[in-house]
């Protein structure tokens, strides 16, 4: 479900224009076919794939995620996790653009160590200008400093994705006014990336006035995956909603609903 007035609220992200703002990933499902059950019910445009991971035609004998998710319907976004260094993260860019034909949107992530999965973001940076010096378009994954991804964008990243938390921890928005700094200072899209663990970790982001929310582990890791996607898919729209609408001022006190001026004594 998209919001009824979508088309004057473009989605753009490097030039093109998506509906939905749920951004989602593939990992973690106990199988293809619910992956895919998953990701047609988030209502999902954008599947982000890792590439060191899973099979889009590395291994012909293995099953193909393209069979379940075909690019006539899904934008695949090609993901680096799992890589710690600027190097490899490149490498598998390239290795990743050879598979889908050219594609050159990518997710760069270039993680820091095993237990917390926070991003190298020396390295990140380092990455980030390889990759756009080579022609891809990077959507890339960062800490919530607002100067790193003040930094990102000025190197030609397409889109900035502060995480909300640790990767897969489901703690929600932890750090509120550090993405509200980024939003603020930000000219390409703002995607909250980690961290979302239920709709409405999603709704606070998009009330922010983040521009989408991509999540993996809080959808697949549900006790039923299928019906949290659906659940994912209308906390965005409605977040996107009311940040639009402007939420009404908070106060100390009671307000009347029904104006006093005129009541009858």
């Amino acid at each position: 479900m998209n919001a009824p007035d979508s088309t004057d609220d473009p989605f753009l992200v490097a030039n093109r224009r998506f509906e939905s703002r749920l951004l989602v990933g593939t990992g973690k499902y106990e199988s293809l076919d619910e992956t895919r059950a998953a990701i047609e019910a988030s209502g999902a445009e954008i599947v982000t794939v890792a590439i060191r991971r899973t099979n889009i035609g590395q291994d012909p004998d293995e099953p193909n995620l393209l069979d379940y998710l075909p690019r006539d319907r899904f934008t695949i976004l090609p993901n680096t996790a799992g890589c710690y260094d600027a190097a490899t993260a490149v490498r598998t860019c390239r290795l990743a653009r050879e598979l889908l034909d050219g594609a050159s949107l990518v997710k760069l992530e270039v993680l820091a160590e095993d237990k917390t999965l926070l991003p190298n973001v020396t390295e990140t940076l380092t990455a980030a200008e390889r990759l756009v010096a080579d022609g891809f378009e990077v959507m890339v994954y960062t800490n919530d400093d607002p100067v790193m991804a003040r930094r990102l964008e000025e190197v030609g990243c397409v889109s900035v994705m502060p995480l909300a938390a640790p990767i897969g921890s489901g703690l929600g928005i932890c750090n509120p006014w550090n993405i509200l700094t980024i939003l603020e200072e930000a000219k390409v899209p703002i995607v909250v990336d980690a961290g979302v663990g239920t709709a409405s970790d999603a709704a606070v982001a998009m009330e922010l006035g983040c521009d989408g929310v991509l999540m993996n582990t809080a959808i697949a890791a549900a006790r039923r995956p299928v019906l949290m996607a659906s659940a994912m898919k209308h906390a965005v729209v409605a977040g996107r909603e009311a940040f639009r609408a402007g939420r009404m001022p908070r106060r100390r006190f009671a307000s009347a609903s029904s104006p006093v001026e005129g009541a009858i004594a």
